[in-house]
């Protein structure tokens, strides 16, 4: 048989019948000490709900309200400081900040409930919403949507101001140049042609004869045939005939006198400045004009008369512009 041989082993409860003894055994502090431990212990393990701290590292609960960060701080010229909070990533092939929803179509103003953006940032002052800087790269970001293609627009905006800086090539994949002649196209008026050619057609070129009968300057393409003194032309025909390169049928033909000041062909020692002169042109081989000197009477030779006077072959020869218009 087993015997208690504790002091208290034999003595009656002082209890009154029915209620709970005023005393706890040790047993019972144990259990509670070990429950309040694990509670400690647990908590910071359970997934957070709204009011908790964000736990670095891992992922924090979902919450059906919106956390705020607020602060006051004033802009500065550190390289820190000036913004409520910063995200940097120091990987080199990591990025700073993802931000995801499930908006809807129709952005914040959408009616009758607003479908907010991913990200937007608003500044209720007159200063820039947001900067974008891409330090070294060629390119400073990009946009996509969906599969892109014409239907897709990268973005829309309600200034019509002109975008410093913004260098755009085409316009509904036209350039140009596509763009005036499809709206040519599309007005059909007749002063929209010049002899059956439009302007992107049209072409000037020139030469600059001088006293002696030389080309001094010109665009191009010309050369000359005949003056007097060479080619067989005698010194009492003034003309000079100019070759254009090509046929001057239905070209546009004019010369002009060119005023000089600096050229001394008296011989004297001083200018002989000539401000005015007599002036005419015409294509040979048509059928105003016959041009007699060798080589001349074709559709790409032009004669030009430039002289003091045109009236007095012996007048002096003047320096003159030619323009063919094609």
């Amino acid at each position: 048989m087993h015997m208690d041989n504790r002091p208290d082993s034999g003595r009656a409860s002082t209890d009154e019948p029915g209620t709970r003894s005023s005393r706890r055994s040790p047993r019972t502090r144990s259990v509670l000490l070990a429950t309040g431990l694990a509670a400690v212990v647990i908590s910071p393990l359970a997934v957070a709900r709204t009011g908790d701290a964000l736990r670095e590292g891992k992922r924090n609960g979902t919450t059906s309200v919106e956390t705020e960060i607020v602060g006051n701080i004033r802009s500065t010229t550190a390289l820190k400081g000036g913004y409520v909070t910063r995200q940097s990533n120091l990987s080199p092939d990591g990025g700073g900040a993802v931000y995801g929803c499930r908006s809807q179509a129709g952005g914040s103003a959408a009616k009758p409930l607003p479908q907010n953006p991913c990200l937007r940032a608003n500044n209720l002052s007159k200063g820039l919403a947001f900067e974008f800087n891409a330090a070294n790269g060629d390119v400073a970001g990009l946009f996509t949507v969906g599969a892109g293609g014409d239907s897709k627009k990268p973005f829309m905006t309600n200034a019509t101001g002109v975008a410093t800086g913004l260098n755009s090539d085409e316009l509904d994949n036209l350039d140009a140049s596509e763009i005036i002649a499809a709206a040519r196209a599309k007005a059909n008026l007749d002063a929209d042609k010049v002899d059956g050619a439009d302007a992107s057609d049209l072409k000037l070129r020139w030469a600059l004869v001088d006293e002696n009968g030389n080309i001094s300057e010109q665009s191009g393409g010309f050369t000359i045939v005949s003056k007097p003194g060479i080619n067989g032309q005698p010194a009492s025909n003034p003309n000079i005939y100019i070759s254009a390169g090509s046929s001057l049928v239905g070209k546009g033909l004019s010369v002009s006198t060119a005023i000089q000041n600096r050229i001394d062909r008296t011989g004297d020692g001083t200018p002989d400045a000539a401000f005015n002169g007599d002036t005419a042109i015409g294509r040979c081989n048509s059928a105003a004009i016959a041009c007699a000197p060798a080589g001349t009477e074709n559709d790409a030779t032009l004669v030009v008369r430039s002289l003091v006077d045109n009236g007095d072959v012996a007048s002096t020869t003047r320096r003159f512009y030619v323009e063919v218009s094609e």
